[in-house]
């Protein structure tokens, strides 16, 4: 369990570092999963299996070197594919820190994703904050568990981090990127007088897990390396989640409730209830 100064330091910088929660075999057969998911070969599909690059708005790349040939496979609602990605979002040592980081008696899946970065092509995952990209539910007190399938260090494209930015608001809109990938606000003025935009990396080890909230500032830049860079996120809804539609999104046909109603239903599970 996260030790009161984990979840102290979760609550400053709005991400923190958990322990190694998969073994050698339960990463490996994860793998496995994800192959047969990516190439196409399990009988379920996820929600989306694509090249995030060629599909996500151009703008949020902006100041990002581009190359044709790169990619970031992202795999959406993986659990609904592979019952062993279902497990693993359902994991107990997982979900009791999330709901903790919550504040939260019941944790929902809202969804998972991978993110992919091959080899050497492996492309950037532009700076952005989760919840203005889910303008379907309120309110943003979501938790993501990301668990590392390889090494997640610099050189392959970790993610990294800007700490406090979760307490900021939300500033999708104005997120960019430096040359060199370091985050970037085109209206400073608007960010609260003490903000420090100043990013860290958030480097995590096969099989540990990493949380972060869904406001704070994240992203990671092109894997050039000769390594993969595989993970898997899970973004957990607290209990009191609701469904308000305010744009699209790939899960809204999936949903069942009406608006302002808590967000349920069987492509809505709990994992967890305390």
């Amino acid at each position: 369990m996260l030790s009161p100064e984990k979840a102290a330091e979760f609550k400053k910088n709005g991400f923190v570092k958990g322990e190694v929660v998969l073994s050698e075999e339960e990463v490996e057969k994860l793998r496995e999963e994800l192959d047969a998911v990516m190439e196409g070969k399990s009988v379920k599909k996820p929600v989306l299996n694509r090249n995030m690059l060629e599909e996500d708005d151009s703008s949020l790349y902006e100041g990002m070197k581009m190359t044709a040939n790169e990619k970031v496979v992202q795999i959406v609602n993986i659990w609904m594919a592979s019952e062993a990605f279902f497990e693993h979002a359902a994991h107990r040592t997982i979900c009791e820190e999330v709901a903790r980081l919550c504040e939260t008696d019941t944790l929902r899946i809202w969804h998972d994703q991978v993110q992919y970065k091959p080899p050497v092509t492996g492309g950037p995952t532009a700076w952005h904050q989760d919840h203005p990209l889910w303008p379907v539910i309120q309110p943003a007190d979501l938790v993501s568990a990301w668990v590392a399938l390889d090494d997640a260090v610099i050189e392959n494209g970790c993610m990294w981090m800007v700490p406090g930015s979760h307490t900021w608001g939300d500033h999708q809109k104005y997120l960019s990127s430096t040359a060199d990938f370091m985050p970037f606000h085109r209206k400073p003025e608007l960010l609260p007088p003490d903000a420090e935009v100043k990013a860290v990396p958030f480097e995590i080890k096969k099989g540990q897990v990493g949380y972060h909230h869904s406001l704070t500032w994240h992203g990671s830049p092109h894997n050039r390396s000769q390594r993969k860079r595989r993970a898997i996120a899970v973004h957990y809804m607290p209990g009191h989640t609701r469904y308000e539609p305010t744009g699209g999104h790939p899960l809204i046909p999936y949903v069942s409730v009406g608006k302002g109603e808590i967000l349920t239903g069987d492509h809505f599970p709990v994992v967890y209830n305390r």
